[in-house]
């Protein structure tokens, strides 16, 4: 028997338990994510417009790539229907390329335990990668301001960056200079564009090298003064005093623009050695840094050492940007923190990763909300962890949510939700509608209830419905789940997954 004229007969047009990946899956992308929501929804999505943060820990397949996904999906929404207060998201989610690069700064003694390498991994190393990311997106939205082409909400007007006064701008530059992980164009000239785009204009900067090579050439000139003059049949002998002005004149010229070089060159040494997530090359970072200028440059924050305060000053220029660009509010979603390869989902890995982010300071910084969905595994150390740790993540002052759970209603609830997606005109379709008389409704709840997570639900439900199918033919179809193929589905299922 066809599996599709089974649902069509109960007005399913399509399959509504084929996915269970929810970054694949279809039926929630274009249906679910906006109907079927999780009982503590609002909990973990709170306001936009203060953003706020949670720590939802959950076993897999429970729904927390769903949730992010919704969460996502409803900030996009938020910022349509307020353009004046938009908040600007950031997707932390996958982890690989930061840990690569992490990992070439790591001897290749350190590299082949990844314990080793985790255990180096610190909290200002969680926001480099962050404000890699925002930054990184955030110039790209700058660079497409006024294309026609460009995606909508992923560009800025004109109107918008005209509201970025010069320091804005220098702030803007200084950020991309340390964090700007774009591979469209070079470095350079990417740099070039979005300095032209934000109105900064930096000829200034060229008079220490204009002045440099003006003493060059008036030292190659008075050379040539001097030989050819004592070249003459009637010349008077010159004193060689005078030859003490060639090097007095090149290193006063050039001195200005030799004292900048050094100072960018250390710098350019320090970020490329602490900011150990990105990749950067010195040459970029201290041609950037040239076409700033020095008193502007003075004093300002760079990840050149191993602390979180610089991180956190630029963090804030990152926050003030945004504000004149008509964003209130930054909110973090981070996800997936078992699929690195550096992890390899074990949990002793995953906590080296994850604890060091678990910092009160952070969390709490004003107008940033982050969405932390942790693996279920990670919530069983935290009472095993040490007081200092407690003190520092202040998890009692955070939107903890210790087990994101599911009862047999909301998987049932879930499950009618995706097959009303999937049912045609006028059909409105019940898992229970699906089965015999003799599986009842009381019975699937508790079968539900002990499949826990909707990954389970969606699995069991499909093997059933093929199950089923194979046991009867087209010629003689039926369409009423028995009660003995349910029964059995189960039991194999719950036998193959451990679930008892």
């Amino acid at each position: 028997m066809n599996i599709q004229s089974f649902l069509e007969h109960h007005g399913i047009v399509r399959n509504p338990f084929a996915e269970e990946d929810a970054q694949t899956d279809q039926v929630f992308k274009e249906h679910c994510i906006s109907s079927a929501y999780h009982p503590i929804w609002d909990k973990v999505y709170g306001d936009p417009k203060e953003p706020s943060t949670s720590i939802i820990f959950g076993p897999k397949g429970s729904g927390k790539t769903a949730m992010r996904l919704q969460i996502d999906r409803h900030l996009q929404r938020y910022n349509s229907e307020n353009p004046g207060e938009q908040v600007f998201v950031i997707r932390y989610d996958d982890f690989n390329p930061f840990l690569d690069h992490f990992c070439e700064r790591m001897s290749r003694r350190t590299t082949r335990k990844p314990e080793k390498v985790l255990d180096s991994w610190k909290l200002w190393d969680h926001m480099d990668s962050i404000l890699c990311l925002g930054v990184t997106d955030l110039a790209d939205r700058i660079l497409q301001s006024g294309d026609a082409d460009a995606p909508a909400g992923k560009s800025l007007s004109a109107a918008q960056l005209k509201k970025l006064d010069r320091t804005s701008a220098r702030d803007m530059l200084l950020l991309a200079t340390c964090y700007d992980q774009s591979t469209a164009s070079s470095f350079s000239s990417r740099w070039n564009n979005l300095r032209r785009k934000l109105r900064y204009g930096n000829f200034g900067t060229k008079f220490p090298f204009v002045l440099a090579i003006i003493g060059l050439l008036g030292s190659i000139a008075l050379v040539a003064w001097l030989y050819m003059r004592d070249r003459g049949a009637d010349a008077e002998p010159m004193s060689n005093h005078w030859m003490w002005l060639v090097p007095a004149i090149t290193l006063v010229c050039g001195l200005p623009y030799l004292i900048k070089t050094i100072k960018n060159h250390l710098a350019a040494v320090g970020i490329r050695k602490h900011m150990r997530v990105g990749k950067r090359e010195t040459g970029s970072l201290r041609s950037a840094l040239q076409s700033i200028a020095s008193k502007e440059l003075a004093s300002q924050p760079l990840p050149r050492f191993e602390r979180t305060d610089d991180r956190y000053e630029l963090l804030n220029k990152f926050r003030a940007i945004l504000r004149r660009l008509g964003y209130s509010g930054i909110v973090v979603l981070m996800d997936r923190v078992d699929e690195p390869h550096m992890t390899g989902g074990k949990p002793e890995l995953m906590q080296r990763f994850v604890w060091p982010l678990l910092d009160n300071k952070l969390l709490k910084h004003p107008g940033l909300g982050f969405k932390l969905f942790l693996p279920q595994e990670l919530h069983r150390d935290i009472d095993r962890e040490t007081r200092e740790f407690h003190e520092r993540a202040r998890l009692d002052k955070q939107n903890v949510i210790p087990a994101f759970q599911w009862t047999g209603e909301a998987l049932y609830d879930l499950a009618r939700a995706r097959m009303l997606a999937c049912a045609g005109d006028s059909a409105s379709p019940e898992p229970k509608d699906l089965f015999s008389d003799d599986v009842s409704y009381d019975r699937l709840l508790s079968a539900f209830q002990s499949l826990r997570v909707p990954r389970h639900l969606f699995r069991l439900l499909y093997r059933v419905l093929v199950d089923h199918c194979n046991r009867h033919t087209d010629a003689h179809p039926e369409f009423k789940i028995s009660s003995e193929t349910f029964e059995s589905a189960l039991a194999v299922y719950s036998r193959d997954t451990d679930l008892v």
